[in-house]
């Protein structure tokens, strides 16, 4: 890898990580912070990208870039199971399950819609 592409990544990687605590807290701060929305909306729109960059079959330094990069520090597992572990913890066992159950869903089905836009 060169050192424009390792650049990049960088770039990229920090601006997605600042895009990703930016939109978490402003659909927090409107949705409320019971229940993990701001992290929802990230995943999902990080599922629904990961879907359109797989229909174009970017390869090499371009999915690197973009899919790794970009979208890879954009979205937050690490997070969303942090969120799903307190929300257990706390007796929320409904509101833990629902947040798997929900997030998983509108992942597969944001992915899919995605890649079916990119597919036409």
């Amino acid at each position: 890898m060169t050192f424009w592409v390792w650049s990049g990544v960088a770039v990229l990687g920090g601006l997605s990580a600042i895009a990703r605590f930016a939109l978490d807290g402003v659909v927090a701060s409107r949705a409320g912070r019971s229940f993990p929305y701001g992290t929802l909306a990230v995943n999902a729109s990080a599922s629904f990208l990961l879907g359109l960059v797989t229909g174009l079959a970017l390869t090499g330094n371009a999915l690197l870039l973009v899919g790794t990069a970009t979208i890879g520090s954009y979205s937050t597992f690490s997070t969303w199971m942090l969120e799903t572990h307190r929300l257990a913890e706390d007796g929320e066992m409904g509101a833990a399950v629902a947040n798997i159950v929900v997030s998983l869903a509108v992942g597969v089905g944001a992915a899919a819609l995605g890649r079916a836009i990119v597919g036409r």
